[in-house]
Formats: C-alpha cells, structure tokens, sequence
C-alpha cells in the first residue's frame, strides 16, 4: 500500500542533494524539500488538527504549492485547492462545504476572515513558520483509500461540486504519468498550468518520485514560459491549448531556443487542429501527446501519443488510446457498450476514478452508475480502438432536429487565419428550437459574412451559426483556461425553459 509519503521518502533515500524545485531564484535539493515537507507537518499539526480535516490552498504556482500539496495529504489530512480566479462568493461557498480548517494563500482574504479558522498567508507568514519550525514526523501514516483532496469543480456548467480523490487515485494517475511521458530522473518538468487545476498537478507526484527536476512558472505568461524553457532547459510540459495558443504567437514573433522541449502535452479541453499544427511547426523537436480526462479522473483517462505524426490523417483529431489501467468506452442512454462508431457517452473505469462528490450523494450515484463514470462527453471508438470526443453532452446543439457538435464548428472557424479565439453554442430559435451560434475574437479585422462565407466551404450548411458576433475581448475562461460557454450562453437563455442551468 503506497499514500503520498512514498515519493518523497524515495527521492530522498536516491537523490538527496539533487535540485528537486526551481522557483524563480530559489532551488531546492530533494533533502531540503523533505525537511520543509515535514515542518510544514508541524506547522500544520499545531492547530489540533485530526485526520482528515480538510486543508485549503489558494496561491499561484510555486515551490511553497508543492510543499503544501505533498505534506498535507502526507499527514492524512485533506487537501482543497481552490481556484485564484474565483470570486470571494465562490471561494466562501467552497471553505464553508468543505469545512475547512486551515487556509494557505497569496490572496487577500480579510472580506471571509471570520469563516477562516487558520490562516497562513504567502510568503511571509508562511516562510517564517516554516524556518521556525521544528521537522516533525506525520501525523499518521495514510493508505491508498485515505482521502488525499477535494479537488473542486470550475463550475463551468453548473454549481462547483468537490471531486473526492484518494491516495490511489492519485498514486494511479502518478504511474500513467510515468508511463506515457517516459518521465526519467533526468527529466526536467516545467509546471506551468495552474496547480490548483489536475492538470497543473498531473505530473508532481511522479516526478519527485523519480528525482527529475520541476520548474515552477507562476502566474502564466506565454514569454515567461518561453524563456524557462530556453534558460532552463525543460524538456517537457503540460499546457491547454490557450496557453499554446499564446506561445505559438509569441514564437512567430520573437523565437526562443526551445530544442530542449521533447515533449509538449496538452489537455483540460479540445485542442482546435490549427493550433497543433502551428505547435508542431514552433516546437518541432517536441513530441505532441493530447491527454483526455476529467478531475473526476484524477485526471488521465486516454494517451494519444506522438500526435504530430497524425495531423493530416484519419486519426487526426483523436483523443487517444484509454491509458494503462483504465478502461474507457462509449454507452448508450441505457448504459449499455455502443459499437465502433456510434456516438455515446464516454465512461471511464478504473483506479483513478474518484469516490464521489463531497456531501452529493445523489450526483455521486448518477455519475458512477453501472460500474461507470460517466463523463458528460460524447464520442465515438473507431476500430483501430482510438477515441474520438465529439462534443460535451450539454454544449452539443440540437437545430431543427439534427445534433450540431460545437466542436466541430469551432475547429473550422479556427482554420480562418483571421480568427484568435472562437466559441460555438446553440441559443433559442421559434423556428428550429436551437440555432447555432458563434462568437469570435478576431486577430485582424473580418466580417460575420465573411465567416460565414468560409464556413459554408468548411461544413454543412445546418452546422454554419445563424448569426457570429465579434468582440474585442478575449472569451472569458476558468481558471484553467478552458472558455466559460455558460457565461456566453447564458443571456439569450433567460426566460426560457432550458439550458439556464447548464
């Protein structure tokens, strides 16, 4: 039985004065990250906490983040941490439903402080207990059905629900990582989606348990990244496709030596085909991996390695094969198997499926129903057994009788070279119940007419948005990057019967 003390307990024993985080101008060995790791254990111990109590992190990328989320789940304590781009409602709702105890942040927190037991704030109250300290042991020794975190929702589509992840989900999710990055120890892993997403924290637990090297980047800027990646000399990375979006741009401009990179992996959504094959002409050395998964995942589920061999053929598009020691397939309504090629919803067995949704035992059975988790994504299995995501089941758009996959309309808008950003939903009509709906972020000036011109040469006419509107701003995204469909849904659906809440 293996918990989160384990990686940690081996790097050190294999590679104590190995570099294990760069954090800006700060290093630190693995020796000194395991001393730090087990003051914070003190640290944390001195408010009377009990197993299980629930820790909260809100804070930007850093060493101090890796700290927190291996040492507190170490002491069998349970980690929340909570996104920095959520408003103080939606922070107060999640320490009051997770029942939190202590909070870590960089944020200024004093509007909710009543409702905040403990507060340690970043960095300075958080360094000083940490130099203070004295290096204690943990609390107690978790297994791999002790609870580790309550990873919450974005609350993309509704109301943000806490994922409940254990030890073994997570230590699951580790060896797929190992797996399909090929991490080694001399791997040098640059952590720059947001640690507070599953992404952001994908590969933290199998790269200390290797001994590679983590390259922490804060607040995510596609120069900043570039630059790590050049001066640094990362060999892989985990980004969403706006993250690679803003890199691809800033490489047409102003290249960086990115030679080191051999891999480039993405996920937390559908990557549009331009945007890989503009990464692939950028960082041709990398190899591309699309990962498919949710949080409800912990998070991987399906591997498409070495993608950019297949961005001009049948398997272009396709999530992946289902990772080792998970099974993926596709169901019907009824919940029985689809055969090759029929459109369902994709379900996920394994031991990185979570246990449920905090205090929501209803969702938590409707979403784990038949032995499943059911995503809410549509797709399809083709008979070499790749996977192919269609829509999400709530953004898919239902005009005149004939299912629209929003997806789909969004990788033609994306082949436009005057389109930035793109987003596609369907809004009410009298007529046809649903229309097809864009709304687009330009890169240089263009008309809906010609858009729309565009895309009648691209796709069928039914899947062709009734109207595209065009604005100045960047779509508004969760914090990890993914676009808020519901915020621009949302007002053409007030007063109307459905889609309000999705």
């Amino acid at each position: 039985m293996h918990s989160f003390q384990d990686p940690l307990r081996r790097a050190v024993s294999i590679a104590p004065d190995k570099t294990a985080i760069l954090c800006g101008d700060q290093h630190y060995s693995f020796g000194e990250l395991n001393t730090r790791v087990h003051r914070l254990s003190a640290v944390l111990q001195s408010f009377g906490l009990a197993p299980g109590d629930r820790v909260a992190i809100i804070a930007n990328n850093c060493h101090r983040y890796v700290e927190v989320y291996l040492g507190v789940p170490a002491n069998g304590l349970v980690l929340v941490p909570l996104s920095t781009r959520s408003t103080m409602a939606e922070i107060a709702f999640a320490l009051a439903d997770a029942e939190v105890k202590v909070v870590i942040t960089d944020r200024d927190l004093s509007s909710i402080a009543d409702m905040i037991p403990h507060l340690i704030t970043i960095p300075d109250a958080y360094d000083s207990a940490i130099a203070t300290a004295e290096a204690a042991d943990f609390l107690m020794t978790p297994d791999e059905e002790t609870l580790a975190g309550l990873f919450y929702t974005g609350g993309t589509t509704g109301r943000s629900k806490g994922v409940m992840l254990t030890h073994g989900n997570l230590l699951a999710n580790a060896w797929t990582a190992i797996a399909w990055a090929h991490l080694s120890e001399e791997d040098r892993w640059l952590v720059m989606a947001p640690m507070f997403h599953a992404a952001g924290t994908c590969l933290v637990l199998a790269s200390v348990w290797l001994g590679a090297t983590q390259i922490m980047l804060g607040a995510f800027s596609p120069e900043h990244a570039l630059d790590l990646i050049a001066t640094e000399r990362a060999t892989g990375t985990l980004a969403v496709p706006t993250m690679m979006l803003a890199m691809n741009d800033v490489m047409a401009t102003a290249p960086r030596d990115v030679t080191s990179l051999r891999l480039l992996s993405h996920g937390a959504s559908p990557a549009p085909l331009e945007i890989l094959k503009t990464s692939h002409h950028h960082f041709p050395s990398a190899e591309l991996i699309h990962l498919y998964g949710t949080t409800e995942t912990s998070p991987i589920a399906s591997i498409f390695p070495h993608e950019e061999l297949h961005l001009y053929d049948e398997l272009a598009g396709s999530i992946g094969v289902p990772a080792v020691g998970v099974n993926v397939t596709v169901l019907d309504p009824d919940d029985q198997e689809l055969p090759l090629g029929q459109v369902g919803e994709i379900a996920i067995q394994g031991n990185n499926v979570m246990r449920g949704y905090w205090n929501l035992p209803e969702e938590s059975a409707r979403a784990l129903r038949a032995g499943w988790y059911h995503t809410g994504d549509l797709g399809y299995r083709d008979p070499s057994g790749h996977l192919f995501l269609i829509d999400r089941l709530k953004d898919m758009v239902v005009t005149g009788g004939e299912n629209v996959y929003t997806i789909e309309v969004e990788d033609a808008l994306y082949r436009h070279p005057k389109v930035q950003e793109a987003a596609v939903f369907g809004i009410p009509d009298p007529k046809w119940g649903e229309a097809v709906h864009a709304v687009v972020v330009p890169r240089e000036a263009v008309t809906p007419d010609e858009l729309v011109a565009f895309l009648r040469t691209q796709i069928a006419s039914h899947k062709v948005p009734k109207k595209i509107d065009l604005r100045a701003e960047p779509l508004p995204k969760s914090g990890a990057g993914k676009v808020l469909k519901r915020d621009l849904r949302e007002p053409f659906w007030e007063g109307h019967a459905t889609r309000i809440g999705n």
